[in-house]
């Protein structure tokens, strides 16, 4: 995942959950959690090799 799509989900992740005009959508949360957690625990263990 790049540095942008990185960024553009973090960007929707957080007007998702702090906007008060935006409909929540656990489903969508969850899923953006997800996608963001993979890459980073796929880099701590190269890291660690």
């Amino acid at each position: 995942m790049s540095d942008s799509e990185i960024t553009r989900k973090l960007a929707e992740l957080d007007r998702l959950l702090n906007d008060p005009e935006t409909r929540m959508d656990a489903g969508r949360v969850w899923a953006l959690a997800q996608e963001l957690k993979a890459p980073t625990a796929g880099m701590g263990a190269s890291r660690r090799n």
